[in-house]
């Protein structure tokens, strides 16, 4: 049973991250997004068949759930600030993971205090709030095709553009890194996070 919340709250999560970037991209002037019919949360918009549904079966049959939604395209030429664009479009998701985090770790301190035991909700809400924590630091890694890497080239002298397009040309590599090395040394961060948030262990 909570490997179907936590799926479903999964999908959702990241449903909201890639709306969030579209929304950002509409808000900056360029109607991609919006034409293509991503400024939604209707998930039949933004399912991806394996990113959405097979890899987060998979991977929660090992005791963690990862997942993606289909990403929202951009059109940079329409920015009227493309570098700056680029960043803001960017950081839309994370940051919409984090508000989702804080929003239910502040329910949760409510609904918690004076609470000796769990209940459903809080249950639930708790993985709202770890699974959208987790979302936002793994975006935030600056490696292709997460959005830390847009927030860092965003940023960089035009000279390191070959070095992008180099890094991005071999991004599913990248992934297999962070998921199964890099992120045991980031994931360590997530407990404190989430407590900070909630007030409570996990």
């Amino acid at each position: 049973m909570i490997t179907v919340i936590s799926i479903v709250i999964l999908i959702f999560s990241v449903i909201i991250h890639e709306v969030s970037h579209g929304y950002m991209a509409d808000l900056l002037g360029d109607p991609t997004a919006r034409m293509q019919g991503r400024l939604t949360l209707n998930p039949i918009a933004h399912i991806d068949p394996v990113g959405s549904i097979i890899v987060p079966l998979i991977t929660s049959l090992f005791g963690f759930t990862f997942g993606w939604a289909k990403p929202v395209i951009y059109n940079p030429y329409n920015l009227k600030n493309k570098r700056q664009g680029e960043f803001l479009i960017a950081i839309a998701g994370p940051l919409s993971n984090i508000v989702l985090a804080l929003i239910f770790g502040t329910i949760i301190r409510f609904v918690a205090a004076g609470q000796s035991t769990m209940t459903p909700f809080i249950e639930v809400a708790s993985y709202i709030v770890l699974i959208n924590i987790v979302l936002a630091v793994f975006n935030l890694i600056p490696i292709p095709p997460l959005d830390g890497s847009k927030l860092l080239f965003a940023w960089l002298p035009q000279q390191y553009g070959r070095m992008r397009i180099l890094m991005e040309t071999y991004a599913p590599m990248f992934i297999l890194i962070v998921v199964f090395f890099l992120w045991q040394v980031i994931s360590p961060i997530i407990f404190p996070i989430f407590k900070l948030f909630t007030g409570i262990n996990f």
